[in-house]
């Protein structure tokens, strides 16, 4: 039976340490498969014209793109170069019901995250999304320092 094993990127270092821990766990765990995401804080609550609403939804196919080239696919090239089978994804949304979700609806046993690194007012006012994650999840979460 293989273990799923669902990595949130942030494009930051603490990414980099999560998939490293990953790929070592996936190694150890002889028979894993690693769903690489990334996700795009996205809003939906937003009261715009059609035009805005047009623009808005270019730059997001742009974001995704963007984002799934500078980070999901070069994660992807080192676990395929590591010979870990892998999948990767991008995403709009709340960062930690994104990752939440779809680990439900990719069945991952867990959850691999690297520490926030938000800091300042944003993170006493609305709480790092590793906490929200780690205290809202339905499968084990799993923070690396």
């Amino acid at each position: 039976m293989t273990t799923k094993l669902l990595i949130g990127l942030d494009g930051q270092s603490s990414g980099d340490r999560a998939l490293s821990f990953a790929e070592n766990l996936a190694k150890l765990i002889g028979t894993a498969e690693l769903l690489v995401v990334y996700v795009i804080e996205w809003s939906p609550y937003s009261f715009q014209t059609p035009e805005e609403n047009a623009e808005r939804h270019k730059r997001r196919e742009e974001e995704i793109s963007t984002a799934m080239e500078r980070v999901v696919t070069p994660a992807l090239a080192r676990l395929e170069a590591a010979g870990i089978k892998a999948q990767g994804m991008v995403r709009h949304g709340n960062v930690a019901d994104s990752l939440d979700s779809i680990a439900a609806k990719q069945n991952a046993s867990q959850i691999i995250v690297g520490r926030s690194t938000e800091t300042g007012l944003s993170k006493r006012i609305f709480g790092s999304s590793t906490a929200n994650l780690v205290m809202g999840a339905n499968v084990p979460v799993t923070v690396v320092n």
